[in-house]
């Protein structure tokens, strides 16, 4: 009711206040018409909200936690922490933040990479001897100067091609061929250099590398050092060595020559241990992947033979 012009009337809105609202002319309360095949609705089903463990579980569903496997599923063995790692860099061969977590990969790959390079010192060691001590094939070799050149252009394709080609150094047979080509060219040009010293500064310049080699071999397993962030630095340092023997070329001298050996010594006994470290992996920054063994055994051997040659060269001046 409500109160005008001095009396009460009654609001035509409020007399449906909270009663039923009047239907609508043209309403049809079975609009829209049910679908055929729609299918009616089952009962105990939710009217509202959410009600845990709805629906039920089918009968049979096995109860145990996670996915059940499918018939012939065969769980994969767990993979083991680290023992391959992230950020590969095939023109390098290295592998950052590699490590070596088991102990039989670990010493598997050390001893087939020394295991090589025994095989290429003997090889080398046996060239030498054949021509310090065996004057027809020196005088062969003498007579026919274009050996020289040819394993010269042999070692150079041979080393570009397992340095550049990723498939070259790991996919064998074709790995051991190249190295082995590699090998019998580098241990020809080292006869042939050595031809031109007496056979005592040979045999001492071997023994200087030999033990120089073995103790720096055994400073790079124990030390805390990490030699692997030195690759730029090393790097750096054979440029300036190259340009430097550019140099002693136009000035030759003694001392030049002395100073360019001692130099060239000590570089590449950096060099042996930042390679040997590689090849450890472990706590070092960076590492070597296991399938590199070829280039891991190719990288010791080119730092110990220029090891030899600088001592060779140190000798040789000295005694000049």
């Amino acid at each position: 009711m409500a109160y005008q012009g001095g009396g009460y009337y009654q609001d035509p809105n409020q007399a449906y206040y909270g009663g039923q609202y009047p239907q609508q002319p043209g309403y049809n309360p079975n609009y829209p018409p049910q679908q055929p095949g729609y299918p009616p609705q089952q009962p105990g089903y939710p009217s509202g909200g959410y009600i845990p463990g709805y629906p039920p579980q089918q009968p049979g569903y096995p109860p145990q936690p996670g996915y059940p496997p499918q018939p012939g599923f065969v769980q994969p063995p767990p993979a083991m922490p680290g023992a391959y790692g992230a950020a590969y860099d095939p023109e390098t061969g290295s592998v950052k933040g590699f490590e070596f977590n088991d102990q039989s990969i670990r010493r598997g790959f050390i001893r087939k990479v020394y295991s090589i390079l025994t095989v290429q010192l003997a090889i080398t060691l046996g060239f030498i001897t054949l021509f310090l001590y065996h004057r027809p094939t020196k005088l062969w070799v003498q007579n026919h100067p274009e050996m020289f050149w040819i394993a010269l252009g042999v070692m150079v394709v041979t080393l570009i091609s397992m340095a550049c080609c990723g498939d070259v150094r790991r996919k064998a047979p074709m790995n051991f061929i190249f190295l082995t080509l590699f090998t019998l060219a580098q241990a020809f040009l080292l006869g042939v250099t050595t031809a031109n010293f007496s056979s005592q500064e040979v045999m001492l310049a071997v023994g200087i590398t030999a033990a120089v080699c073995l103790g720096l071999t055994l400073f790079a397993f124990q030390t805390k050092w990490d030699f692997t962030v030195m690759g730029g630095i090393l790097f750096v340092a054979v440029l300036i060595l190259m340009l430097f023997g550019l140099i002693a070329i136009f000035f030759p001298g003694k001392t030049i020559t002395l100073v360019y050996a001692s130099a060239g010594a000590l570089i590449f006994s950096i060099y042996l241990v930042y390679d040997t470290q590689l090849m450890l992996g472990g706590e070092h920054k960076y590492s070597i992947s296991p399938e590199e063994y070829i280039f891991a055994a190719l990288n010791l051997y080119l730092d110990i033979v220029n090891i030899f040659l600088y001592i060779l060269t140190i000798i040789g001046a000295s005694r000049d």
